[in-house]
């Protein structure tokens, strides 16, 4: 059993904690929600990652395992560099005494990947952010290179799942579609969480991982191509056409994530969607 520290604890997070608690790991939430967790089982502490003193109580827990796994509250720079720069390391600033902590993971995204690419990227190509998003996730995984402990940087695509119908809302009006396409990378909540769970897995077990991995399905697709397929799927009238090959977005590769042994539940998005649709 592991003691594991799960900082966010919103629609993603929580599915890793279940995962967790499942496994027989002992887990501590932080979320800055005081809205109770569904399970009153698991221990969770009220803190703002940006208020370092409502981080004190967590000094005393000696976690093996940091999950760092929270959403900026604005897409904006200073929300950026408060949650995820200067946030990650009030939270490393807790456990500076704690010998007992193996591995770190950072919950970060391709948005990192900022390049226009119709090649597949992976880890080992340099990312290039366009943004102050990219640039400041970027910066937050840094802060796990100078720790004395493992760290790993889980790069996701777009998570979509039964409370991310984005798409689904847009697939029902075609006169709103963006006007460029663009290729598009996503992966389904549950699958994101058992991966970052899986890892969690492989460091209480002895086995080496590595320090970066990109997060998505099978399928990079053309959005147009999403678009229409959701709309067939919901009976909407007249959708667009494919047209010229995507003007903008990059293709990302799971291969590092298939090599660690990972097998995908949705494997791409029509899996993924089929399912998400017979609720809606």
């Amino acid at each position: 059993m592991a003691k594991v520290l799960m900082v966010g604890c919103g629609d993603l997070g929580w599915e890793i904690t279940q995962l967790l608690v499942a496994s027989g790991h002992e887990l501590l939430c932080v979320r800055a929600s005081n809205k109770p967790l569904p399970n009153k089982g698991v221990p969770c502490i009220q803190a703002d990652v940006t208020r370092p003193l409502s981080l004190k109580p967590l000094e005393t827990y000696r976690a093996n395992i940091i999950i760092y796994c929270i959403a900026a509250n604005a897409q904006s720079e200073e929300s950026y560099r408060a949650c995820y720069v200067n946030g990650l390391r009030n939270v490393l600033s807790t456990q500076e005494n704690n010998d007992r902590l193996q591995h770190v993971f950072f919950v970060s995204s391709t948005r990192v990947y900022g390049q226009t690419s119709n090649a597949m990227l992976n880890e080992n190509n340099t990312p290039v952010p366009n943004d102050f998003g990219g640039d400041l996730l970027l910066e937050a995984e840094s802060l796990l290179k100078k720790r004395s402990c493992g760290g790993t940087s889980v790069r996701l695509a777009g998570i979509y799942g039964p409370s991310r119908l984005r798409l689904i809302e847009m697939a029902k009006h075609p006169s709103e579609w963006p006007q460029m396409n663009k290729w598009t990378n996503r992966i389904h909540r549950d699958d994101a969480a058992r991966f970052i769970a899986f890892l969690c897995e492989k460091v209480i077990a002895g086995k080496t991982i590595h320090d970066c991995y990109i997060g998505t399905d099978d399928m990079p697709v053309q959005q147009v191509d999403v678009l229409n397929w959701l709309a067939s799927q919901l009976g909407v009238e007249r959708p667009l056409t494919s047209g010229e090959l995507p003007a903008g977005g990059k293709r990302l590769s799971n291969q590092r994530m298939h090599d660690a042994g990972f097998q995908l539940t949705y494997a791409n998005y029509q899996l993924g969607y089929s399912e998400i649709i017979k609720d809606v």
